[in-house]
């Protein structure tokens, strides 16, 4: 099983009732953080329901995150705050591995599926992942703009002979 940062395993013969809270502790944190790349996760929970739905076990619920991650420009820390509705579903590998072999469109109502073996599936690295998918890689702070100004990334078009070359390029492909 995966998810060695915030391991949360559940076995699904045995699924609580009502609403599971998961709260990561400072050491968890801060592996999820170096693992994401970020400055530092201040605080991560998260409340999930789970319930069986014929061989499969759906999770719905809500993630909080307060994560302080770099700037994409100027490389100051930017402190983020990360509310998500997670709906996962989780699903034994024979069904998953039986689905492979055809094409699958999805409807955007439709839940996001983690396959596990045997009767334990692990809700925290279901999470995590949640969390990873919630990071804007390219979040910009307040002194963004005047950067890109100040070194010359401001959207007006390049100009030069390299602007030129590249542009002839563009259009003969």
């Amino acid at each position: 099983m995966s998810g060695a940062e915030f391991p949360r395993p559940v076995d699904r013969r045995h699924l609580p009732a009502g609403r599971l809270h998961l709260e990561a502790n400072e050491a968890e944190r801060a592996a999820l953080s170096e693992r994401f790349g970020l400055v530092s996760i201040e605080r991560l929970v998260a409340d999930i329901a789970l319930t069986a739905e014929g061989d499969g076990i759906d999770a719905d619920g809500k993630l909080e995150a307060a994560i302080v991650q770099s700037c994409a420009v100027t490389g100051d820390d930017l402190p983020v705050i990360i509310n998500e509705t997670v709906t996962l579903r989780f699903v034994p590998e024979t069904q998953a591995n039986a689905d492979k072999g055809e094409e699958i469109e999805l409807e955007e109502d439709e839940l996001d599926e983690i396959e596990f073996s045997g009767n334990v599936f692990d809700l925290g690295e279901a999470v995590a992942q949640s969390l990873a998918l919630a990071i804007d890689p390219y979040a910009t702070g307040p002194d963004a703009d005047s950067v890109r100004e100040e070194v010359g990334l401001d959207d007006e078009p390049a100009q030069g002979a390299l602007a030129a070359a590249l542009s002839a390029l563009k259009k003969d492909s």
